[in-house]
């Protein structure tokens, strides 16, 4: 089976070299063909979808780009769509992850850029979505209006699958023309959601382009950075500095890199009745794409005092993920994996059987792990459902334990009383952290979120303002003045 992936703008008649990127899963094997562009066509690519932008994205109006949008993801959304279809049939067997992980992953990832959403999206980050289109005047005086890019150049991750959409929808919103390199993990999903584009507003051909390199060719990169306005880049914090090198000054770098994320669960979530489920939707968390977005937690750190001890949700949530593994098995891992799983597990057992605050939970061929202990120092563990409970008393105690990582930090999952919730808030946002979400929801951030602590609109604009004076001067000028 070969899938050809990507999308291209029309450059004429010119031969595309190809690379063919093989996958093997349990549903087969898929070969995937995507586009490898020579150094002139990679220019001329840049050129066509900066030209498009001026000429189509930046002519036509917010609701316009809006609605369209909203009528692809509906059509990803109808399991009866040839793209929707696709989409379920080989991602499982590119990404690895179970079928049904997918299917619910995309539609509760899909919902989000739906057009009600989409309406949220823009005015979170500028309040009046009509700057987009024209000038507007200001509660200040004068008027502005939100100009974006002629041309955005994304580098994606590949780690969850559909991710692109963040950022590429994003840079459309702007009305700025798009050019995505695809991560080798998930080569597929941003390319058939621009041909679905194309499909419903055939003028939005030449306004993005899907490409392939692979991550870190530093000639290819040097080449192409030149060209955009703005580079979005995700990635390892390694790959992302080196790629700031590449990038010239005059162009602005908006570097997503790894984070690590936690949850912390108040006793009032630990009565007999609540603490079962407070654990079924901490072990959601867990197995939702294997732990593998920056959202997905390390660690839960559970407060004494309850009526279930922290030793006892730690059990638990054993049994959840292992409840969750009969239905959403975890994806079979590569070598590399496979060995970082057994060296942190093989580690975590040797010091268990010298401290007798601590318990490892699952055996290796349970494909999760749970290590309670009390006292601990706050360390990432290895993916891939392994995960750490951790025994507090006070809020204080995670504050000293998380200091170190503060540039890190994103999202904290809490489970507690509206009083906590906040106050606990407070000391996380000192922190470092930038998201607080309910368990259960950690990985599913909502529609407009602010991205490590940053906008998905206002940091990809430039915001022109007429200043009251300007205004008030042209008057001299008026046919109209006697």
């Amino acid at each position: 089976m070969r899938e050809r992936v990507g999308y291209l703008p029309d450059i004429g008649e010119e031969v595309v070299e190809t690379k063919i990127l093989t996958f093997k899963g349990k549903n087969g094997q898929l070969e995937v063909e995507a586009p490898l562009l020579s150094q002139s066509q990679m220019q001329k690519v840049a050129e066509k979808v900066k030209k498009a932008s001026e000429e189509v994205l930046k002519s036509m109006t917010i609701t316009e780009i809006i609605s369209i949008i909203d009528q692809a993801v509906e059509v990803m959304l109808d399991r009866n769509s040839p793209f929707r279809k696709k989409a379920e049939q080989l991602l499982p067997i590119v990404t690895g992850y179970d079928e049904e992980m997918i299917r619910l992953g995309l539609t509760s990832f899909l919902k989000k850029f739906r057009k009600q959403e989409l309406q949220r999206f823009v005015v979170e980050d500028l309040g009046n979505p009509l700057l987009l289109d024209d000038f507007q005047p200001r509660v200040k005086r004068g008027f502005s209006k939100a100009v974006g890019p002629d041309l955005i150049l994304h580098i994606w991750a590949g780690n969850v699958p559909a991710l692109p959409l963040w950022s590429l929808i994003s840079g459309l919103l702007v009305k700025s023309g798009n050019m995505g390199k695809v991560s080798s993990s998930e080569p597929l999903f941003a390319g058939w959601f621009a041909q679905l584009l194309v499909e419903i507003a055939p003028p939005l051909a030449d306004c993005f382009a899907v490409v392939w390199w692979k991550g870190g060719d530093e000639e290819i990169e040097k080449e192409m950075f030149p060209f955009p306005d703005v580079v979005v880049g995700y990635g390892s914090n390694d790959s992302l500095e080196s790629m700031s090198r590449r990038i010239p000054a005059s162009t602005r770098f908006l570097p997503f890199g790894h984070k690590v994320s936690f949850g912390v669960i108040g006793n009032t979530a630990l009565d007999s009745r609540k603490a079962l489920t407070t654990a079924h939707h901490a072990a959601f968390d867990i197995i939702q794409f294997d732990q593998q977005g920056c959202y997905s937690p390390h660690i839960f750190y559970v407060q004494k005092g309850g009526n279930v001890s922290p030793a006892e949700f730690a059990q638990y949530m054993a049994h959840e993920l292992e409840s969750f593994e009969k239905r959403y098995p975890r994806r079979a891992l590569s070598l590399e994996d496979m060995t970082a799983v057994s060296h942190w597990r093989n580690q975590e057992e040797i010091t268990a059987f010298t401290s007798p605050n601590k318990v490892v939970f699952g055996q290796m061929d349970h494909h999760w792990t749970v290590v309670y202990e009390e006292n601990a120092p706050f360390t990432p563990t290895c993916l891939n459902r392994a995960v750490k409970v951790i025994a507090f008393n006070e809020i204080e105690e995670i504050m000293t334990s998380i200091k170190p990582y503060r540039p890190f930090l994103q999202t904290v999952g809490v489970a507690a009383a509206p009083k906590e919730l906040f106050r606990w808030a407070r000391e996380l946002g000192k922190s470092g952290v930038t998201r607080i979400s309910a368990l259960g929801k950690m990985t599913s951030p909502e529609p407009g979120w602010h991205h490590d602590g940053r906008f998905n609109l206002l940091d990809l604009v430039q915001i022109v303002d007429i200043e009251q004076s300007a205004e008030e001067y042209a008057e001299n000028f008026a046919p109209y003045i006697d």
